[in-house]
């Protein structure tokens, strides 16, 4: 594992950062656990979430029970494994199956049609992951209610087709307990996004068929070296991450064209962005952006030349070093990498809309075709608020794009016959709200970022309401044809995905950000219709 520096300046600055950081000790500290690092308020979260330090050793005592779930699983027909969990406890996993390119269906939305294309995959050959930390969460409840009914209806005994991931003393525990599910405690004290070399990146990982083991040797690999102060790869990165932000270069753009690691830098996105997020400071991923010369960038390269850091090695290495320098670059910016202040905010506001007897979605400011537009604007059409948004982000600032859809919708867009991969995805990316992101990006030179809800708000969400409070928010949602209910709740998903967004947005509101919302009266006619509206901003 290795990082190499490739810009003098970031150069200059991580040297002069890291040798404080060794004047303190902190390679040897932070390699042994030490709590007090991060100050005496800090100290009682980190003492119960370094646990992932310990997880390339730790974590092989699972190897023979995973061995043993894929052997069942596989001799029962249960090839299509499901992974049903929000937070840190899905993108690892996500990204160390396509890097290994076994099949993993990954579940951290509440969108309606996105949970009935997974279920239409096949009951029959189904085993449904249920991952879930100590923290009671009501997305992953709701879609374990939506399974558990699905599995009672096509005549399955749920208890012989999930398997719950989870905290010790949780609340998911006792449910799976008292359901009767396959039960795999996951390490108290690592905490969500330091998890992906723990019980939950690994069981999904491994039932899809991934090398669990590997991951985990590829990190014990790199592990001595993390309490040396030279030739410290996560000293390295941490320094000049931390270094680059302190100096003003705080938005963190990521290449990966190169590597065979496959969506690494989302893992890093919620990785990084809920660590730093916090007291009007962090660091911002902006994934799949490209650099425009504005003095606040950073471009870190996954095994590619071109950038201002490279960062190599294989995933399990990668995990492990990148989870060490975010908490170094935590350290430096003053915040404590392993709390979550901005979670409990945005789970209440859901809660309270909720319990409402409709959600309070307002009057549009106007109506552009299939699309509603709420919230305070001049324009008289769409691309006169995109306008408006993007000449209202400031310097320094960024534009967030967060959309409460369904994620993998555009692969059902019609391709036409004997169409090449181009053509193929051509048709895709013309349906595809992430399409976005680009469009807009080359309309500005602030970063523009793009996040799909309910996942993001676990991620970069964090740095939306605890960052600096510099960002401009676009957020999209759309009217929903076929719900799926919640068994045993008053609402649907379609229901529990709006108060999410709403909650969002009063969440940006209330920090007093710009944001507006559009809302697709009819979802695929509304995302090339704000598709063109970009184009035309």
């Amino acid at each position: 594992m290795e990082v190499t520096y490739r810009d003098q300046e970031v150069a200059d600055s991580a040297a002069s950062v890291a040798e404080r950081l060794i004047a303190d000790g902190v390679p040897a500290r932070l390699a042994g656990g030490d709590p007090t690092l991060w100050g005496e308020d800090a100290a009682p979260v980190a003492a119960a979430r370094l646990g992932w330090l310990t997880l390339p050793r730790a974590s092989g005592e699972l190897l023979p029970e995973l061995a043993a779930l894929a052997r069942r699983a596989g001799a029962d027909g249960l090839t299509n494994v499901v992974l049903a969990g929000l937070g840190g406890s899905s993108p690892a996993a996500e990204v160390i199956c396509a890097s290994a390119d076994a099949p993993l269906t990954v579940l951290d939305t509440t969108d309606p049609g996105q949970v009935r294309r997974a279920l239409a995959e096949g009951l029959d050959s189904t085993v449904l992951v249920v991952a879930g930390t100590s923290a009671a969460s009501v997305e992953t409840e709701a879609l374990l209610r939506v399974y558990e009914r699905a599995f009672l209806d096509a005549g399955i005994d749920p208890a012989t087709r999930v398997t719950v991931v989870t905290d010790p003393g949780s609340p998911l525990e006792r449910l799976a307990a008292e359901s009767g599910y396959h039960l795999i405690l996951a390490a108290p004290d690592v905490g969500g996004r330091y998890s992906a070399l723990s019980a939950f990146g690994l069981v999904p990982s491994a039932l899809a068929g991934a090398d669990a083991g590997r991951l985990l040797d590829e990190a014990a690999e790199v592990l001595p070296l993390l309490s040396k102060d030279t030739g410290n790869p996560g000293l390295d990165l941490g320094a000049a991450l931390g270094g680059a932000a302190l100096a003003g270069r705080d938005k963190l753009l990521m290449d990966d064209r190169l590597s065979a690691a496959t969506g690494l830098p989302d893992w890093i996105e919620q990785l990084v962005a809920a660590s730093t997020g916090k007291r009007g400071r962090g660091i911002l991923p902006v994934v799949g952006g490209e650099p425009q010369g504005t003095g606040d960038e950073l471009l870190v390269t996954l095994d590619a030349d071109d950038g201002d850091v490279r960062v190599d090695g294989p995933l399990g290495a990668q995990f492990l070093v990148w989870e060490y320098a975010t908490a170094v670059a935590g350290l430096l910016l003053g915040v404590d990498p392993f709390d979550e202040p901005g979670l409990a905010e945005s789970t209440a506001a859901t809660g309270r809309l909720l319990a409402l007897p409709a959600l309070p979605v307002g009057e549009p400011a106007l109506v552009d075709g299939p699309v509603e537009v709420y919230g305070r604007t001049r324009a008289k059409d769409l691309p006169g608020v995109l306008t408006e948004l993007l000449r209202s982000v400031p310097d320094g600032g960024y534009l967030a794009v967060t959309a409460y859809l369904d994620r993998l919708a555009a692969f059902d867009a019609p391709v036409a016959e004997g169409a090449d991969f181009e053509q193929m995805t051509d048709a895709w990316m013309a349906a595809d709200a992430a399409t976005l992101r680009p469009l807009l990006a080359l309309r500005t030179d602030r970063p523009v970022t793009f996040g799909w809800g309910p996942r993001f708000a676990r991620s970069t969400g964090q740095y939306h309401r605890g960052g600096p409070q510099n960002g401009v928010f676009l957020q999209v949602t759309g009217a929903v044809a076929d719900d799926v209910p919640v068994p045993g709740k008053p609402y649907t998903l379609g229901t529990l995905q709006l108060a999410q967004a709403l909650g969002d947005l009063e969440a940006l509101e209330h920090r007093g950000r710009p944001a507006v919302r559009v809302h697709l009266t009819d979802r695929a006619a509304g995302v090339a219709h704000l598709l063109a509206a970009a184009q035309e901003a």
